[in-house]
């Protein structure tokens, strides 16, 4: 006979476990415990199985009879159902199973491995560049087109050695995923094909120092914005890329400490840096802030403050000084490269005031402040040479090697 709801709901434990029958093959167990569990019994390929439809009450006479039909209907077509079930189960984790959550266990199991600053990065890349662009979908849906796109994203901001970390970890994690049975396929594998070409060196034309307190001296005079002018010449005292200067907000600038931190979103290589600023570089900065101090942004535009100085702003005041073709903003990084080079600071001090990574490991990148007051002292006799050389004084070269 059918089972009655009543007959479900009413049906006690035993001492050993029992099971009371409905039709067609669909049965409650009752264990000892007082759990009451669905069965399905049916024949499939000759043998006798069994599946489990789920747990009375939360599953109810009504719902475990639709269960039932449902699958009596794959045994019709030739479809087991326990393996149907068992694959609908993993269609559930596998679209619960994101990348994030991929991504992370791969990390967490190659980082104990990996020297400190390999694992800094990849878990600066991960978190600024892979997992907001892809980190919220199922592992298992992620396309190669989807791949290939993420690392134009980083090739297009021109670093092309992160898209190459990044195409790297990438095919990692997917091969991580391979093993794990949460994915199967890997999409990023052979990216190195798609990859960028990496272009040929771009000079960005620069005057030598011997030029640069006439140029200086043109730019004290000249009819543009204060703002532009100042913009310039910290361009010279920090080299800094002129991006990171002119979208820098207020509050970046601790200037009682005498520092500049970038945080690694507005970095090209997306990694906080710290610039330590000279006794000029503070001053021009306290001068721009009666101008601009009202606003979020240090070099607010003149129309709209709410944007900063026009892109092209400090090359056309250059061109206008007259020296297109022979100086841009971006030129300041080589001469001051150059300069301090030539002088023989350690290079190390160098790469870092210019925020650069090292060819080899990227080394020491999980400290960002790393060589700040060895690169405190180099820019302060940067600064004070250029002034030296600016009112005609006696230079005096201070070399570090150390």
């Amino acid at each position: 006979m059918p089972l009655t709801d009543s007959a479900v709901r009413t049906a006690k434990p035993r001492e050993k476990l029992y099971r009371i029958s409905d039709t067609l093959g669909l049965s409650l167990e009752i264990t000892p415990t007082s759990s009451k569990l669905w069965r399905f019994r049916y024949r499939f390929a000759g043998k006798p199985k069994m599946i489990s439809l789920g747990a009375y009450p939360a599953v109810t006479l009504a719902k475990a009879r639709e269960l039932r039909d449902v699958a009596r209907s794959h045994v019709a077509a030739g479809i087991d159902p326990s393996h149907h079930k068992q694959a609908e189960k993993r269609a559930r984790e596998a679209e619960a199973y994101t990348f994030e959550r991929l991504a992370n266990e791969w990390y967490d199991y190659s980082a104990p491995r990996w020297a400190e600053a390999t694992a800094y990065k990849a878990r600066l890349y991960l978190d600024n560049d892979i997992i907001p662009a892809i980190g919220k979908r199922p592992s298992s849906e992620i396309s190669r087109p989807e791949v290939v796109e993420l690392v134009r994203k980083v090739e297009a901001r021109g670093t092309l050695n992160a898209a190459g970390k990044i195409r790297q970890w990438l095919n990692q994690i997917f091969r991580f995923g391979l093993a794990k049975g949460v994915v199967t396929t890997n999409p990023a594998t052979d990216l190195d094909v798609v990859a960028a070409h990496v272009p040929r060196a771009k000079h960005h034309p620069h005057v030598p120092l011997a030029e640069l307190p006439a140029l200086l001296d043109l730019l004290s005079s000249a009819s543009c914005d204060p703002s532009t002018k100042i913009a310039i010449r910290l361009l010279v005292l920090t080299g800094v890329r002129p991006g990171e200067l002119r979208q820098a907000p207020w509050s970046e600038f601790d200037l009682e400490a005498a520092i500049w931190t970038i945080p690694a979103a507005r970095m090209k290589a997306r990694r906080p840096h710290i610039v330590p600023l000279p006794t000029q570089a503070v001053d021009l900065l306290r001068n721009l802030q009666e101008i601009t101090g009202r606003y979020e942004l240090a070099f607010a535009g003149k129309a709209n403050p709410v944007r900063p100085l026009s892109e092209n702003t400090v090359n056309k005041a250059l061109r206008n000084l007259g020296y297109e073709g022979r100086q841009t903003g971006h030129g300041f990084r080589h001469l001051l490269s150059t300069e301090l080079n030539n002088r023989g600071y350690n290079r190390d001090w160098i790469e870092r005031q210019l925020a650069h990574g090292d060819d080899n490991e990227i080394r020491d990148t999980y400290n960002h402040a790393h060589y700040l007051d060895q690169r405190r002292q180099m820019m302060q006799a940067w600064a004070n040479e250029i002034d030296a050389l600016c009112t005609g004084g006696k230079v005096v070269g201070i070399r570090r090697t150390a």
